[in-house]
């Protein structure tokens, strides 16, 4: 089924629940716009999901999702095929096969019925490589040779190939080091046909000409990339602030007035009833009067009722306007780190920098330069050969939280993985620590294995800033994988109120520029390690 004209995908009260009964997406509907759109909204809200339903790789239970064409669909973490070539994860290798069939002699019809108009398949292939910064020569090069970005760049080159009108990517730029980013950035502002993206990258965001997010269940689109819809939000979480305290004034306000009206009654009845026992005029007058009053009476009360109804209508619809994406403000132990203090250091093949006082330091550098490596031999002090990556810890108070966050075990809960971090902190002190990082209720009690990816990673986080004693160190090695756009708020927030040193190694220079660093580092191939520019803040690198 197709879609209107102007809109290439449309969403009709689409439902879907997983084999366990959990829905996923509950009666959405919304339309996407030609161009490209970045699919915001927090972890488990469904974007995913969403994507799978539109590529048709899930039925909805319910509802229809019309599309204007054939879609192409890139997943978060794609299935290799690691005999396949380049061609093949292009998607070419069929049409490739089939072209040096027919120019070996083969002129079987089959052939071309593969091959179809694409006669210059190879010319395509070889200028959409080039982009990627590969060659010719690589679309026989098996996929286990390639990087994990060079991956995820071909896979997209070969979403380009295809040209279909309408393309899906989900989390693309997960794991892609500063210059895979760059490339897939050029990929994407020149893309043609309708895109959509699901990111948590602002700078990708940046590229978009809609906005459209999944909230509260719903699906609502916005004209503009991530910043200007991230400005429209706030201005319009601002009035609705401000809408609820006036009509909670107007609440008040009536509400006395009401208390008001029922004391002039009262005091009128008083008054009445005074006159009736003094029979201050005749009794047939009297009941007429107090007729009168009761009818009065009635309406005063019916009518003031009314307005407390109405202004509390107005609260609710004012209040129902304001989210509840909550801000984390945290009051942390203090780990006593001193300015003169040296924390540690960071030797590459040709010279160590040392990280003193509460500073924060950022690791750069391509993928497979060994920044994940370099980080184990400082927190392990592993021995290392000269001329190699090595570091040096100079306090023993250190926090780590690695790119895959450990295995919590089946049974313990939030309270328990907390508590074994500050052992002296009673209870209630680590309920009101969890509390602060938006954990709270009966999920502190639930076994940390079910609780959401955001809510295990700010397990994670709360298990490092509330030890006891407190880290004089936080390492982070790419924290924001896999982490929403409200999640990074969160833990940039989390991260300000932390008065020890921080060394966080990141390719997401939204997140970094938010982070007040001193200094950022850059490791090369070679093991050198060197002073690069700070990172500049974007127009969408988030809340400041």
């Amino acid at each position: 089924m197709h879609s209107p004209k102007n809109s290439p995908i449309t969403v009709a009260n689409a439902s879907f629940s997983w084999p366990d009964g959990t829905p996923a997406l509950a009666a959405i509907t919304g339309t996407f716009n030609p161009g490209r759109t970045g699919l915001v909204g927090r972890n488990g809200s469904g974007k995913s999901t969403l994507l799978r339903l539109i590529a048709g790789h899930l039925p909805p239970a319910a509802g229809q999702i019309s599309t204007s064409g054939d879609v192409g669909y890139l997943p978060q973490n794609l299935t290799l095929d690691v005999d396949a070539t380049v061609a093949g994860l292009l998607g070419i290798d069929h049409k490739l096969n089939a072209l040096r069939a027919i120019e070996s002699g083969d002129v079987a019809e089959r052939h071309f019925e593969v091959l179809g108009d694409d006669w210059d398949i190879e010319a395509q292939a070889e200028e959409s490589l080039r982009h990627i910064g590969l060659t010719a020569e690589d679309l026989v090069r098996p996929v286990a040779h390639l990087s994990g970005g060079e991956v995820m760049l071909v896979a997209i080159a070969g979403l380009r190939l295809q040209r279909n009108p309408i393309t899906l990517l989900d989390e693309p730029t997960n794991n892609l080091d500063r210059q895979a980013r760059s490339t897939l950035y050029d990929l994407v502002a020149s893309w043609t046909g309708t895109l959509v993206v699901v990111s948590h990258d602002t700078a990708l965001l940046e590229l978009m000409e809609h906005t459209a997010e999944l909230h509260a269940g719903r699906l609502s689109v916005f004209g503009g990339p991530y910043s200007a819809w991230r400005r429209h939000l706030d201005s319009e979480q601002a009035a609705a602030i401000q809408a609820e305290r006036t009509a909670a004034q107007a609440v008040k306000t009536e509400k006395r007035q009401r208390i008001e009206a029922e004391t002039k009654l009262a005091r009128r009845a008083r008054t009445a009833q005074t006159n009736y026992d003094n029979k201050r005029a005749p009794r047939i007058a009297m009941n007429q009067w107090a007729s009168n009053a009761e009818v009065s009476a009635a309406k005063l009360r019916m009518d003031a009722e009314g307005d407390v109804r109405a202004a509390q209508a107005a609260l609710d619809t004012a209040a129902a306007r304001i989210r509840d994406d909550e801000h984390i403000h945290l009051d942390l132990p203090d780990p006593q780190v001193a300015r003169s203090r040296r924390i540690a250091e960071l030797s590459g093949s040709n010279r160590t920098f040392v990280i003193q006082g509460p500073e924060r330091i950022a690791l750069a550098g391509p993928n497979g330069s060994g920044k994940t490596t370099l980080l184990e031999n400082l927190l392990h002090g592993r021995p290392t050969e000269p001329g190699q990556t090595s570091g040096r810890l100079f306090t023993d108070r250190v926090g780590y939280l690695p790119q895959r966050l450990d295995p919590f075990s089946d049974s313990e809960s939030a309270l328990e993985v907390v508590g074994a971090a500050a052992p002296a902190l009673s209870p209630g002190t680590v309920r009101n620590n969890l509390a602060r990082l938006l954990l709270r209720g009966g999920s502190v009690h639930r076994p940390v294995r079910t609780l959401s990816g955001g809510e295990r990673f700010r397990v994670a986080l709360a298990r490092l800033l509330f030890a006891d004693p407190p880290a004089q160190l936080l390492v982070l090695d790419e924290p924001t994988n896999n982490l929403d756009l409200g999640s990074v708020d969160q833990l940039v927030e989390a991260l300000r109120g932390y008065r020890g040193a921080v060394l966080v190694v990141s390719h997401d220079d939204g997140f970094l520029a938010r982070l007040g660093l001193d200094m950022v580092l850059e490791l090369d191939h070679d093991g050198a390690l060197d002073e690069a520019e700070l990172p500049e803040p974007s127009a969408g690198s988030g809340k400041g």
